[in-house]
């Protein structure tokens, strides 16, 4: 079954029609269909039946995406089960323009349709109820033409949690750590991680031994491989425009991690350059004073008045940032199991129609070799969830599940960055006062 999603149009609906008519996404425009209207003047038809019939509201036309799992149809099969749609949701009652887009990893269909009714003149109610009723149809065609289930939320895990793309046999090698695609994916992230513009980003790609070949959609060909692997075949975050906002964030990160308020003695008695310089001599003793008066101000504004209390602080806070080292690693814990059951479900839906043909079926040993992957993917799936669950786990409830252990986390990893650099200006202060003192700070 396809995802179907439904968005009102309230203006430049010429713009929105001519995106999707668009013949570098349509194979030239022969995937474009329409009804009581051509999709040159569609815009123009549309608003002539919004003044016929006297409407006034301000959503002038609807428009719906229903998308389909990559590979599974064919462009002409995923245009015809749109115009069934069309046939079943909108009964030769709307103007509509409906178009199939092939230049993305997935067969996807857009339908433009009217908001006012062409026979009745009255407007298009968009609700719950009217949305399932569209997502039924799309569900049951789908069903007809044997194309699997798409479940909205697996595809909203996958695209937060999870990297895209993989088949079967990569992500079984991806487990054992030799899949040629993890290995692109894992240059690119830590790359990303140490450049600070896309330039250098490509400089340190191409110094690790990848050829990179830069147009519409970036492709990398490492030099042990035949052939370029597009980017985005590894996951949506891996599109040039994708990398290039995480290289940003990445240097964003960097220049906003918290610096240390407080600066370190400089060891008089061995510091070669105090020996060789009386200027130098001079002007560290004089930092040091520095030095040793902000760290008393910054103990004063923390209500620490002697070394043993600050020593307390630190064994406090050393022990208080342990506790989130282990909640953290919990919370790292329930996702990757939560992850687990989303993939399990995930595989039970998509091969349930298979599994249970076959049992209907035993005899059909041709079915059986043919499907034989998916059947045991779906026993193995199966097993694994009747260990914890009666019945199949919502999707949509893990993922709300999964979103709320992330949040957590996220606010566990800011008060435990924040922790760690209070201890190290702790620690400083520390060292400062065994160096420069050797003894309690007076009250």
């Amino acid at each position: 079954m396809a995802i179907t999603k439904i968005h009102p149009i309230k203006s430049t609906l010429n713009y929105a029609i001519d995106y999707i008519t668009n013949a570098d996404k349509t194979d030239e425009k022969l995937l474009v269909s329409s009804y009581l209207c051509h999709p040159i003047s569609a815009h123009t038809a549309f608003i002539k039946t919004r003044e016929d019939a006297n409407t006034s509201g301000s959503v002038i036309a609807r428009h719906l995406i229903q998308s389909f799992y990559p590979g599974e149809t064919t462009p002409d099969k995923a245009h015809e089960i749109g115009l069934e749609l069309c046939k079943k949701i909108l009964k030769d009652e709307y103007q509509y323009v409906l178009s199939t887009h092939v230049d993305k990893g997935h067969i996807h269909n857009h339908i433009i349709f009217n908001n006012v009714n062409s026979k009745t003149g009255k407007c298009y109610q968009s609700n719950k109820r009217s949305y399932h009723q569209i997502r039924f149809q799309s569900d049951t065609l789908c069903k007809e033409n044997n194309l699997s289930v798409i479940d909205e939320y697996y595809e909203a895990y996958k695209r937060k949690y999870k990297t895209n793309g993989k088949s079967w046999y990569e992500n079984e090698q991806h487990k054992k750590g030799t899949s040629w695609k993890s290995k692109l994916q894992f240059d690119i992230d830590r790359f990303i991680k140490q450049s600070k513009d896309w330039n250098e980003f490509l400089s340190k790609m191409s110094s690790q031994g990848y050829e990179i070949k830069q147009g519409k959609h970036i492709a990398f060909k490492h030099k042990d491989k035949e052939r370029f692997t597009r980017a985005k075949t590894i996951g949506e975050d891996y599109t040039e425009e994708k990398i290039k906002e995480r290289i940003q964030e990445a240097v964003n990160t960097r220049s906003e991690k918290p610096k240390s308020r407080v600066k370190k003695i400089i060891d008089v008695e061995s510091n070669i350059k105090v020996k060789e310089s009386k200027g130098y001599e001079f002007w560290a003793k004089k930092h040091n004073l520095k030095v040793m008066a902000d760290s008393v101000l910054f103990l004063r504004e923390q209500g620490i008045k002697s070394v043993a209390q600050l020593d307390v602080l630190i064994q406090e806070g050393a022990d208080k940032r342990q506790e989130l080292q282990e909640e953290i690693k919990l919370i790292d814990d329930k996702s990757a199991q939560l992850s687990k059951v989303m993939e399990h479900a995930h595989t039970v839906k998509q091969f349930k129609e298979i599994y249970k043909y076959h049992k209907e079926n035993p005899t059909d040993k041709q079915f059986e070799n043919e499907y034989s992957r998916e059947i045991a993917l779906y026993k193995v799936a199966a097993t694994e969830l009747l260990k914890n669950y009666k019945k199949l786990p919502d999707t949509k409830e893990i993922l709300a599940e999964l979103d709320s252990l992330q949040e957590k986390k996220n606010t566990l990893m800011k008060e435990y960055s924040d922790s760690k650099t209070n201890i190290d200006d702790l620690f400083i202060i520390r060292k400062n006062f065994e160096q420069y003192m050797g003894k309690e700070m007076e009250r």
